[in-house]
């Protein structure tokens, strides 16, 4: 069987003066490496696009992190300076493909921005500037240029039991490296929690009824890939699932199942 594919929405970057589509490599990395995939950059486009002609031609979506915010509009509240920076054509390009991915039964992990796109295409909402809030920790990340630094393994989550999440990096505490300053606020009805901060920030859910794999993380995983367990596992889990998936439209995998 080929090597499945799994779309990535890019995001849109003016470098120089020019207009680029793109995405950080670590996401690309950690698609080829942790999942062995073969990831697939989907312009950000704020129209044009045909959804399911995109998804009949992957088996999967990675939905990646990003300095972008969903733009509050998204979830009915009005946007302010301190909501930005945004990125309409991403948020215009994501969540619909979020959506019908969900819809087509097709395997889906979202990180960071991504898990906020993933409550907001669901109907919750988000908190920004959540360091503010009293109780909260600083989630942000650290100022530095040493991204093995900025994106160091700090945060305790703790996972659930009996979650999807659990079966797949363990239920309890698990150190992870979080870094963001908007979380869940209202979470979405078809979502589930699956870990949280010890200061009760939402750090990952599933999709209730999800005809696949569904989850989203708040952490990056993508940037430890081939050097820490959990991100490793959740990586192959993503991995394990989009190639079912794939297997599952092989003409011959259906006459067999069917014999």
């Amino acid at each position: 069987m080929p090597k499945p594919v799994v779309a990535i929405p890019a995001d849109i970057r003016e470098i120089e003066g020019n207009v680029w589509q793109a995405t950080p490599n670590q996401y690309v990395r950690a698609a080829v490496k942790g999942a062995g995939v073969i990831p697939l950059l989907v312009p950000a486009l704020e129209a044009g696009h045909d959804f399911d002609e995109i998804l009949d031609r992957v088996d999967g979506v990675l939905v990646s992190g990003s300095r972008t915010n969903v733009h509050p509009s998204n979830y009915g509240l009005e946007a302010t300076e301190a909501d930005g920076p945004f990125d309409p054509a991403r948020d215009a390009t994501s969540l619909p493909l979020i959506t019908r991915a969900l819809e087509r039964g097709i395997p889906l992990l979202a990180i960071c921005r991504g898990l906020q796109e993933l409550n907001v295409a669901l109907g919750g909402t988000l908190a920004n500037e959540i360091q503010e809030i009293p109780g909260n920790w600083d989630h942000r990340k650290p100022d530095t240029a040493d991204l093995d630094v900025a994106y160091g393994i700090r945060q305790d989550v703790i996972v659930k039991e009996g979650t999807c999440l659990a079966s797949v990096v363990g239920a309890g505490t698990v150190r992870v490296n979080s870094l963001h300053r908007q979380a869940i606020s209202a979470t979405a009805p078809r979502l589930a929690v699956e870990a949280v901060a010890e200061d009760g920030t939402v750090e990952a859910v599933s999709v209730i009824g999800s005809k696949a794999f569904a989850v989203g993380v708040q952490w990056h995983p993508e940037y430890w890939v081939g050097s820490d367990e959990p991100s490793n596992n959740l990586f192959k889990a993503f991995g394990e699932a989009v190639r079912d998936y794939a297997a599952s439209k092989q003409p011959s995998t259906k006459r067999q199942a069917s014999g």
